[in-house]
């Protein structure tokens, strides 16, 4: 029997996203267990009276969180979740304001609104005055803090209060100061392969860092609890540079983890998780996170501008103590005049606008190099990987060069992509030797397709 969902056509919520949660609850609750094989797309459809697209859109958006599996030609299943855990629904922050403390790669340059920016700094000027002189307090202005709160209510489902909110100068400023808060020495546990300036950051402020390997659902959890490691960091959203998004199921392992030990953090660095191009984003795991034990760390420097090395951390409840007694010396390095711009352009509407610009320019462009991609003689050649979301995929070669004899052709051909081998802490896997991670934000088409063209010229294909 299929069952039927009540959907509201008068909803502002759109049809897929009431189908989706519908569904998803179910499997939350146990309703639809494991294993379980739910109706086709056509019959649903019908059955509810919907579009077989609202059914494929709420399909997608479950099979891309995890919750879901397909197999080919037989449809699709529901996930076995051992460790099932209810979601927190999602809701706005509560009213209550805390009370104001005295003062104390690479966006498009083509996409950025100067006229507006320059519009908003002007203004502060003129309107704050003497304010801009004073001293900032340690976790940053509040009003910035609550913009940013206000912000990921509506569009990551995070339920936070301002205090939990600190501002920074960029993520590798919280890097550091995380060492130090919880404790030089600790084993931070680190995604392997990853961003040598994490490994960099940590191991320079006194931590003892552990790579840890992934597999195609992310970190593995049992390596990770045989590292020994209490803390650990993690990109779910969007990892680097394998373009790994981490499935629901992988989620809750990892709080299972921390789960079994008090003293066990995870950092979670959610960078560039607003270039998701279908469906809703995935489920943080601070907004999952049932213990307080989740940091969540991101930036505006990806979807505004690298100049603009703005960032900043959310601490759960019961740190912000020993946050305050611990690391409450530090000064906000972050001028106020930059903090203030900033809150009026989230105040005002404009930075949702200018991210949703962007995605809007950078799936064009992703469609287009994607589609050099699959023209015959190409995709004999390399194939994409990973380019769901975020502003890199992985390109695979099926080629007899590998190594640096690789990493030479693509530089004489005019592509600056490194090989993903150069990203392990560890020994990279022989498939690593082949794949060039490719950052198309800067990357046209014309440019691309030449660089294809050469490639085309000097690399022998392994069918050869």
């Amino acid at each position: 029997m299929i069952r039927t969902y009540e959907l509201s056509h008068e909803s502002k919520t759109p049809l897929y996203v009431q189908l989706y949660e519908a569904i998803r609850a179910d499997i939350l609750s146990g309703s639809l267990p494991g294993g379980e094989k739910l109706p086709s797309k056509r019959a649903l459809a019908e059955h509810l009276s919907l579009s077989k697209i609202t059914i494929e859109t709420a399909y997608a958006q479950l099979l891309d969180e995890g919750y879901l599996t397909s197999r080919e030609r037989s449809g699709y299943f529901v996930a076995h979740m051992p460790l099932l855990a209810k979601a927190p629904a999602r809701h706005t922050p509560e009213t209550t304001k805390a009370p104001e403390i005295a003062p104390q790669q690479n966006a498009a340059a083509e996409l950025f609104p100067f006229s507006v920016w320059a519009k908003l700094m002007r203004s502060v000027i003129l309107d704050e005055g003497q304010y801009l002189l004073q001293p900032v307090p340690n976790g940053g202005l509040l009003p910035l803090r609550r913009a940013i709160a206000e912000e990921l209510a509506r569009q990551r489902g995070l339920v936070v209060q301002p205090e939990q909110i600190l501002i920074g100068a960029g993520t590798e400023y919280f890097y550091a100061l995380l060492a130090q808060f919880l404790g030089r020495g600790q084993r931070f546990a680190i995604e392997d392969p990853c961003h040598r300036t994490l490994a960099q950051v940590y191991s320079r402020s006194g931590a003892e860092v552990v790579p840890v390997p992934m597999d195609e659902s992310g970190i593995r959890v049992a390596e990770l609890e045989a590292s020994g490691a209490q803390i650990v960091h993690v990109s779910p959203s969007h990892q680097y540079p394998t373009g790994t998004v981490m499935p629901i199921p992988r989620r809750q392992e990892l709080l299972a983890w921390m789960g079994r030990g008090e003293e066990r953090f995870l950092i979670e660095d959610d960078y560039d998780s607003e270039f998701r191009f279908s469906g809703l984003p995935i489920p943080t795991l601070q907004s999952l996170d049932t213990r307080g034990r989740v940091i969540y760390l991101n930036t505006f420097s990806k979807t505004i501008a690298p100049a603009l090395r703005i960032s900043y951390m959310i601490l759960p409840q019961a740190l912000l103590a020993r946050w305050r007694s611990t690391m409450g010396f530090y000064s906000c390095a972050v001028p106020s005049f930059e903090q203030l711009t900033l809150t009026r352009f989230l105040d005002g509407g404009y930075f949702e606008r200018h991210v949703s610009r962007m995605k809007k320019h950078y799936k064009a462009r992703l469609q287009g190099l994607l589609a050099l991609l699959a023209q015959p003689e190409t995709a004999r050649l390399c194939t994409a990987r990973q380019a769901v979301a975020g502003l890199h995929f992985l390109l695979e070669f099926h080629t007899k060069e590998r190594g640096q004899s690789l990493r030479a052709a693509l530089g004489d051909a005019g592509l600056s992509a490194p090989l993903l081998s150069e990203f392990y802490l560890r020994k990279s896997p022989a498939e690593a030797e082949r794949c060039a991670v490719v950052q198309y934000s800067g990357l046209t088409e014309a440019d691309f397709a030449e660089s294809l063209r050469k490639l085309l010229q000097t690399l022998r294909p392994e069918t050869e």
